[in-house]
C-alpha cells in the first residue's frame, strides 16, 4: 500500500484496513452480532418509518440493477422452501384467509370477474379435454363421498 505523505505515514484508508484487520482477529462473531444488534437499536430510536422505506426502497432498486430474474427466482424458491419447513397448513389457511379478506376489501365484483375470466383462458389453454374430464371425475367422488 502506499503512503500519502513525505513523513512515512500510513494513509487513513490503509490505517483502516490494518485496524479492521486486527480487530477481526481479535473478535468472534458474537461480538459482530451484538454491536450489530445495538446499532440497530441506536437507528431505530433515531428514525421513522419513513426513513426505513425510503432505504428499502433505495436497497431495492441497487439490487434490482445489479440482478437478473433467476435470482429473484432463486431467493423466492429458498424462502418458500424455509417457510414452508417452519409453517403448518393452518399457518398457510391463516394468511390466505387474510389475503383474501384484503383483497376482498380493495376490489370489487368486475376485478373478479375479470381474473376469473383470464385464468379460465389461461387455464383452456394449457390443459386438453382429459384434464377436465379427470378433474370433473375427482370432484364427483368427492362429493358422492362427503
Amino acid at each position: 500500500m502506499a503512503n500519502n505523505n513525505d513523513n512515512n505515514k500510513m494513509s487513513r484508508e490503509e490505517a483502516g484496513r490494518k485496524g479492521g484487520e486486527k480487530t477481526s482477529q481479535n473478535h468472534d462473531k458474537e461480538f459482530y452480532q451484538e454491536i450489530g444488534q445495538k446499532g440497530g437499536e441506536a437507528t431505530s430510536k433515531n428514525h421513522d418509518k419513513e426513513f426505513y422505506q425510503e432505504i428499502g426502497e433505495k436497497g431495492g432498486e441497487a439490487t434490482s440493477r445489479n440482478h437478473d430474474k433467476e435470482f429473484y427466482q432463486e431467493i423466492g424458491e429458498k424462502g418458500g422452501e424455509a417457510t414452508s419447513r417452519n409453517h403448518d397448513k393452518e399457518f398457510y389457511q391463516e394468511i390466505g384467509e387474510k389475503g383474501g379478506e384484503a383483497t376482498s376489501k380493495n376490489h370489487d365484483k368486475e376485478f373478479y370477474q375479470e381474473i376469473g375470466q383470464k385464468g379460465g383462458e389461461a387455464t383452456s389453454r394449457n390443459h386438453d379435454k382429459e384434464f377436465y374430464q379427470e378433474n370433473g371425475e375427482k370432484g364427483g367422488r368427492q362429493r358422492r363421498s362427503g
